[in-house]
């Protein structure tokens, strides 16, 4: 396990460069990876691994947008990786009730709890249960997950998720790498 000093898109290279050489190693087959704009998931182009990239949910910073552009997403399809833009595993319905109710409910909680450990492990477990809630990666295999705290990836964990419905029974085998000192977002 690698700590980087603090969190933040200064680690992506060598938090792209842990997560392939663990999977590498132990064989591990596909790897999920947050990235709002593509910048990040691009960086897995002909990384010989099956990759599926995870985006925000239209709607996400301003009504009926993506975050990443068209383009983006073509050069990442046309390169064979997958993207799945839906709604936010921990969010959805229960962000909306906050927003109009001012309170805080279940998911929330539990995405809130998830960042005591930093940012970007709250992320790869909800793109990881996106992703399989898609059908994008097999049930029941441990998965390499990319993540960060904002832009940039700066953690990465191996896992074996669990369907939303089922989210308890996800299983974080190892973190690969994390910032030790990190802001709650």
């Amino acid at each position: 396990m690698v700590y980087w000093d603090k969190e933040g898109k200064e680690n992506t290279e060598a938090t792209i460069e842990a997560a392939l050489q663990y999977a590498r190693e132990r064989g591990i087959n596909y790897i999920v990876v947050a990235s709002s704009t593509g910048t990040t998931a691009e960086k897995f182009i002909d990384c010989g691994k099956k990759v599926v990239c995870v985006t925000y949910q239209a709607g996400f910073k301003e009504p009926g947008k993506l975050t990443m552009k068209p383009e983006a997403r073509q050069r990442l399809q046309q390169a064979g990786i997958e993207v799945l833009a839906t709604t936010h595993l921990m969010a959805g319905l229960d962000r909306a009730l906050r927003y109009k109710f001012q309170g805080i409910y279940p998911s929330e909680i539990m995405a809130y709890t998830l960042r005591m450990f930093g940012q970007g492990v709250k992320v790869c477990v909800e793109v990881a249960g996106m992703a399989l809630d898609a059908g994008l990666i097999p049930h029941g295999e441990e998965i390499v997950v990319v993540a960060g705290s904002g832009r940039g990836a700066d953690t990465a964990v191996v896992m074996v998720p669990a369907h939303s419905q089922y989210i308890f029974d996800t299983k974080i085998k190892e973190i690969i790498c994390k910032p030790r000192e990190f802001e709650h977002h």
